[in-house]
């Protein structure tokens, strides 16, 4: 099993696949990289290399009770970047890990290390109704999280993909069991604190500096029908931050639709790679 430690003695598990120019990808909350598996499987018969860690306190890294936040994440791809010495880079963030991927590219994606980034449902510039973001979610809904999270954290990660993570609640849905219990499993495995946590860093941070700052090619990517992440204070916000960015609308889609619409999402995100 792949893994390096970092310097607060974390953990970090890791698959890389291939080789050819290197594409990381960043899961979502509370995921692990097997979330990727359709998209890494895609890119790898491209001739890319495929690469995507476990975030600190998911997966099959270290169940982290500290620096579950933002700047850690960004910090934590920074020295995995280092680790596997990653240059001309493209990083694919879902969700959260669009997120992550904004940090990340802000911070350190100089001198390189980052050829373009992608930001799929995400949940850049902030989620969390504020003064200055008068569209956004209440922090009930947050507050809601982490009770169903404290109280049954196990039938929360049975809900939240057999309803509105994939779209499973609309009517006429097709529902996948699999995509289901492979939600499920992936959030069994990381840690209740972390997952916890991180419900705080990818509601209350704000993005909007980061965009700013990314000076390299930006495809944003956003389902007209996502439930967790609503797309008008979200993606169609980051769109005007981001310098050099796209944004592609698909109507009808859910917040998972990696998943649910692999042959939609996949061809999309090689022809940006490509272009």
């Amino acid at each position: 099993m792949s893994t390096f430690t970092t310097e607060d003695r974390t953990e970090i598990f890791y698959k890389d696949w291939g080789t050819g120019q290197p594409i990381v990808f960043h899961h979502g909350w509370p995921l692990s990289a097997d979330d990727w598996d359709n998209q890494m499987l895609f890119f790898l018969d491209k001739g890319y290399r495929v690469i995507a860690h476990d975030r600190r306190g998911h997966g099959r890294s270290t169940q982290t009770a500290t620096g579950n936040e933002m700047d850690t994440y960004a910090a934590d791809v920074a020295a995995l970047v280092a680790h596997l010495d990653l240059k001309n880079a493209v990083h694919i963030g879902h969700s959260t890990g669009g997120g992550e991927v904004a940090r990340y590219v802000a911070r350190y994606g100089g001198e390189g290390r980052v050829a373009k980034a992608v930001l799929i449902g995400a949940v850049p510039p902030i989620m969390l109704k504020t003064d200055s973001n008068p569209g956004g979610l209440p922090i009930e809904v947050f507050d809601g999280f982490r009770a169903a999270l404290v109280a049954n954290r196990a039938q929360f990660y049975r809900d939240v993909p057999a309803g509105p993570f994939y779209g499973f609640n609309r009517e006429g849905a097709k529902v996948s069991q699999g995509a289901v219990d492979n939600w499920w499993r992936q959030g069994m495995m990381g840690g209740a604190k972390a997952h916890y946590d991180c419900i705080e860093a990818f509601s209350e941070t704000d993005f909007t500096e980061d965009l700013t700052k990314i000076d390299v090619p930006v495809l944003i990517m956003h389902g007209d029908d996502d439930q967790i992440v609503p797309i008008a204070d979200s993606a169609l916000l980051a769109a005007g931050l981001v310098r050099h960015g796209t944004l592609k609308v698909y109507e009808g889609l859910p917040h998972g639709m990696c998943t649910t619409h692999p042959e939609i999402i996949n061809p999309d995100l090689l022809a940006f790679i490509q272009g």
